[in-house]
């Protein structure tokens, strides 16, 4: 018999003063059996950090036709494609061409994340962003996660503060294009 998704629940504070965004969310979100702590946690605060109207989880994993986090507008239409991970050229090549803007989160190695990419044909990379986090950061947020979650998360001038369970961490938000 299949094991299925475990539901994890966040109550989330978002701070992001960077970008002038203040709120209180609610988050359940389904980690399917293949997917680690680490890709779930960078999931979240892609999400996060991303977080505007229409923002939204695919089905996760499952889903090979859309991304981990998408933003929608009123009429349906992908405005933005939010990877996370490690995504092939040919899959953002893809993205870059559906959706207004394309980004990727990463919890690895951002230069051996887009050396694949060098010399692939990608539809407008100068425009996709590639973001990722201090070493270690990561591992230590997934380390504390548990099936209901309390999170603070402040983001000011590309720096994140996130206190998670009642353990805080910091990290730098790095950014850098894909081409």
């Amino acid at each position: 018999m299949a094991i299925g998704a475990t539901i994890h629940t966040f109550t989330v504070q978002l701070a992001d003063v960077d970008r002038g965004v203040y709120d209180e969310l609610t988050l359940r979100v389904a980690r399917h059996p293949s997917e680690t702590d680490a890709y779930m946690m960078t999931r979240v605060l892609a999400y996060c950090l991303e977080f505007e109207e229409g923002i939204g989880f695919s089905e996760g994993v499952s889903s090979t036709e859309e991304p981990a986090v998408l933003v929608r507008d009123l009429t349906g239409a992908l405005k933005v494609w939010i990877e996370v991970g490690a995504p092939d050229a040919a899959r953002l090549h893809y993205a870059s061409k559906l959706a207004d803007r394309t980004v990727i989160y990463t919890h690895r190695d951002p230069a051996k994340v887009a050396a694949p990419w060098a010399g692939k044909r990608i539809h407008d990379a100068d425009a996709i962003t590639l973001r990722s986090f201090d070493v270690g950061f990561i591992d230590a947020a997934a380390a504390l996660l548990e099936r209901r979650n309390t999170m603070t998360l402040s983001i000011t001038e590309a720096q994140l503060y996130l206190e998670l369970n009642g353990t805080t961490l910091s990290s730098g938000l790095h950014e850098r294009g894909v081409e």
